[in-house]
């Protein structure tokens, strides 16, 4: 299958704008939270979605860290999501589009219930952070994922969800070639049947069927202030953010991988987490002009 390199002109600029409607006709993704102390990463992710143009995004957290996250938020809707059966009801809102697990959500039984009931909902999905540990130990829960879902793995994630692919990836070629990120994506993709982008600077966007995408931040490119604690929860929301808005899973991970690190270029140093959302409107402004 042909490898696709992203860039500026492969990926659909003009779709971010808004058209006519009303909030629900630009998606709405659901972004699971951690308990106390733990929600900043799905705050982050669900800033990232709500600035990438999802109508509106709803954040599914514990009860006891409510006033924690309501503290933090103002255009981001709460609900309160207590354990497994809670996390049903609230799926039933068919209104949800997408979903994001994982950033801040804790590795606890409790986590790997709810984890169960986002695959069991079958709607777009970013696998992310915690998610991905999670479905490392449990092979009921890998074998849930389905067509929909997106892993997002850096490096070592990707090495607990894949061991023997990652062995043989880091392993000093005895004869022939070399394992690739490239080769890794695409065997991983296949082996839990759905998309995998594997995080780096040469991120690797994989599909079951061999399609593949590349998006490489270096030279002019390079982009070393995404190294921060945070930055990848925020690509995980700007891809669900797309997801909601009806992009497909390959569609929405280029686009975001590449809008990801147009905001940390034009950011520059001193680049935090909390800053990728809010340059991501002046980077849209900037492709309009």
């Amino acid at each position: 299958m042909p490898v696709r390199l992203v860039t500026r002109h492969t990926i659909d600029i003009g779709t971010l704008r808004k058209a006519a409607g009303h909030k629900f006709s630009h998606g709405h993704p659901l972004v699971l939270s951690g308990g106390p102390a733990r929600t900043g990463a799905a705050r982050l992710a669900a800033r990232g979605a709500l600035r990438i143009g999802a109508g509106l995004v709803t954040l599914a957290v514990p009860p006891a860290a409510l006033q924690e996250v309501a503290a933090q938020v103002t255009a981001v809707m709460l609900r309160s999501c207590e354990d497994a059966s809670a996390l049903r009801a609230l799926l039933d809102d068919r209104r949800i589009t997408a979903i994001c697990a994982g950033p801040g959500l804790g590795l606890e039984g409790i986590q790997e219930g709810l984890l169960a009931e986002v695959l069991a909902a079958r709607r777009p999905t970013v696998l992310d952070a915690d998610a991905l540990t999670l479905l490392s130990r449990s092979p009921s829960l890998r074998a849930a994922l389905h067509a929909h879902c997106l892993l997002t793995p850096h490096d070592g994630e990707f090495t607990r969800l894949f061991p023997g692919i990652a062995e043989r990836l880091s392993a000093a070629p005895a004869k022939g070639p070399a394992m690739s990120r490239l080769d890794a994506a695409r065997e991983a993709a296949r082996d839990v049947g759905c998309p995998v982008l594997l995080k780096g600077p040469d991120t690797v966007i994989a599909l079951p069927d061999g399609a593949a995408s590349i998006h490489a931040a270096s030279y002019d490119r390079a982009a070393p202030g995404l190294a921060t604690a945070g930055a990848g929860d925020v690509l995980a929301g700007f891809i669900a953010g797309l997801l909601a808005r009806g992009r497909d899973v390959r569609s929405a991970a280029e686009t975001a991988s590449w809008l990801h690190v147009e905001c940390a270029r034009v950011f520059g140093p001193g680049l935090i987490a909390e800053d990728l959302p809010e340059i991501l409107p002046r980077v849209l402004r900037d492709l309009e002009a």
